[in-house]
């Protein structure tokens, strides 16, 4: 009966902790910005857990054109991993002839659509836990093509040069981070995490939680590693922060930020029997921390294109980053698994 209880009351606070998923582009998300729709499971589904990036991985790079060329590609509004994806993915098949278009959705909508055939491809299903729910409901009709992520998590991140190694630390050393945390929406999951959770269970008595925005939240990052100043806020992966900024997370020693999921992509039904080879494609897809901060910092910082022009962006990066781009191809990417 208490594992019953411990294993319920784990899966409710990582149901809590992963409504972070929403936060993304325009870097205002935190979780405020979804509807009802984009609300996360309540429920573990664990068969989802076991995803490595690498399978399911081979050459692409020699099989022929599809002939089916046209398709659409569903991207979460607010999320972006998923627009960071979803525009990579029709960079490469454009190249090869193919009409693609990207759509914005909430979560809902768009794995409503992507059952019923009107969208062929969707690259932001958070699993086991945050569309949990929806597997439940369209997963039969879906087609997996592997995770391509396995780090999707909510952290509290410091200056790299920081003296703090855990979270445990910020209460012995808070006057050299001002005595404050900078967190995002109130409206947050992650906010919600922080008060409820990680500041009892590290008794952070002394350390202020100064709740505002993401935009503010970054700029403050932004302000204090500029100054060489240490400096501690809430933030998440996938982030392009992680790139713009030398910040690093503290560790969690207590579990009390919740653990990591993994993101999946789903076509439609029958989608890899009329386009194989723009199937194998997605599945040949990984990413480490590192490669998918650098490619959402192109295309979402304010010092890059901003969210603006997400096509030219991953044109530019894609330049930059020709040897990812043929090991993609080849299914020679090993995301974080090194």
């Amino acid at each position: 009966m208490i594992r019953k209880k411990l294993v319920a009351v784990v899966a409710l606070l990582s149901a809590t902790t992963m409504y972070l998923s929403a936060c993304g582009a325009s870097n205002s998300g935190g979780g405020s910005a979804g509807g009802s729709s984009d609300a996360p499971s309540s429920n573990v589904d664990q068969k989802w857990a076991n995803c490595k990036v690498t399978d399911g991985a081979k050459d692409a790079s020699s099989m022929d054109a599809d002939s089916k060329k046209d398709i659409t590609i569903g991207a979460f509004n607010g999320w972006d991993e998923s627009f960071a994806t979803a525009h990579l993915i029709k960079y490469a098949l454009e190249k090869d002839g193919y009409k693609v278009t990207v759509k914005g959705f909430d979560a809902g909508p768009g794995y409503t659509g992507l059952a019923g055939g009107d969208i062929d491809l969707i690259t932001d299903g958070w699993l086991p836990l945050t569309h949990a729910d929806y597997m439940k409901k369209y997963g039969s009709k879906l087609e997996s093509m592997g995770c391509w992520y396995d780090n999707a998590k909510l952290t509290i991140a410091v200056n790299k040069d920081s003296k703090a190694k855990s979270i445990a630390d910020l209460e012995s050393m808070s006057s050299e981070f001002g005595n404050t945390l900078y967190g995002i929406e109130a409206g947050a999951g992650e906010t919600k995490v922080v008060q409820d959770t990680m500041i009892p269970k590290y008794g952070l008595k002394n350390m202020k939680l100064k709740v505002s925005s993401t935009p503010a939240m970054l700029s403050q990052l932004k302000k204090a590693t500029a100054a060489k100043q240490d400096v501690a806020v809430t933030l998440w992966r996938p982030h392009w922060a992680y790139e713009a900024f030398p910040v690093r997370d503290l560790a969690d020693p207590k579990g009390a930020m919740g653990g990591a999921e993994k993101i999946y992509s789903f076509g439609r039904p029958g989608f890899e029997k009329d386009d194989p080879k723009a199937a194998q494609l997605v599945k040949n897809l990984a990413f480490s921390d590192a490669e998918l901060s650098s490619l959402e910092n192109v295309m979402f910082s304010d010092s890059k294109y901003g969210g603006k022009n997400n096509d030219k962006a991953v044109a530019e990066w894609a330049g930059q980053n020709s040897d990812w781009i043929k090991k993609w191809e080849q299914g020679k990417l090993t995301g974080n698994q090194k």
